[in-house]
């Protein structure tokens, strides 16, 4: 987790959250341990930011967390009725009208859904507690390595509010409505190997292996051609919404593009 001399400079450092580019990998980096990388719309808005930074020759986002937490979901600030400084409390948004309130949850949501653009493919890297919004964050992302100390839990409910940052749809593709539910509904820990056997993680290691694994994950994706790698993601991100057929139709299309561009006749 050590910093390095020949780092590359960061693109962005603000608000808890470190964006730095090496070439073809993009690196963010929640960096506030000492509060365990809780989240604040500040956070969400530099996230947001560093993915509208990422310049055009990035193919692979890694999602990283100084300290032993990966995100202890959000800041209990957002609780209080000063919440944060600048911010509207949450009591404050209660009061809004829908349409503020509908408008101010979307520009939360931003920090969680860049992160499934097809043209990039991003992982997470895990480790400790990723509970609420950082189990969220965790979610954005295409591919989860987490460290075998791992505990997921999302306690939104058990708070009488919702999971509202993009989480419910891929934790319910990943692990099945019945689980998914029985997650939300009770706040318990998932740990890593039931992480790993029910989908959610696509691998556990030893967490002073964690950044190694996910560089070894990085470099085999590197390995293939990135419009096969683009196409590829499109295409099983589209299989949920479409039935066998018309999967197979996008399959075709997809092929004939492959074929016409390693031809040399695409357009």
């Amino acid at each position: 987790m050590a910093s390095h001399a020949h780092d590359p400079a960061p693109v962005l450092d603000k608000d808890g959250v470190r964006l730095t580019v090496d070439d073809a990998i993009a690196t963010v980096t929640l960096t506030n341990p000492d509060k365990r990388n809780a989240q604040s719309p500040a956070l969400w808005r530099a996230l947001t930011e560093a993915g509208r930074l990422l310049p055009g020759s990035v193919r692979v986002v890694v999602l990283r967390a100084e300290g032993k937490s990966f995100s202890a979901g959000l800041d209990r600030q957002a609780f209080t009725p000063e919440g944060f400084d600048g911010e509207p409390s949450f009591i404050d948004l209660a009061r809004g009208s829908d349409a503020e309130l509908d408008a101010t949850i979307t520009e939360y949501q931003e920090a969680f859904t860049w992160w499934r653009r097809s043209d990039i493919l991003s992982v997470a890297a895990v480790q400790g507690h990723a509970i609420g919004a950082g189990f969220q964050l965790a979610l954005a992302c295409d591919l989860r390595v987490v460290a075998e100390d791992v505990q997921f839990a999302m306690r939104e409910t058990s708070l009488g509010l919702v999971p509202d940052l993009t989480g419910t749809h891929p934790l319910v593709s990943l692990v099945g409505y019945a689980r998914a539910l029985e997650i939300c509904a009770t706040g318990r820990f998932v740990m890593a190997e039931e992480a790993v056997n029910t989908g959610l993680a696509n691998l556990a290691v030893p967490a002073d292996q964690l950044d190694g694994a996910v560089r070894d994950l990085a470099s085999a994706v590197l390995a293939a051609p990135r419009d096969a790698v683009i196409e590829t993601k499109a295409l099983l991100q589209g299989a949920q919404n479409r039935d066998y057929e018309a999967q197979r139709a996008a399959e075709r299309t997809a092929q004939a593009r492959r074929l016409r561009d390693l031809a040399g006749l695409g357009e």
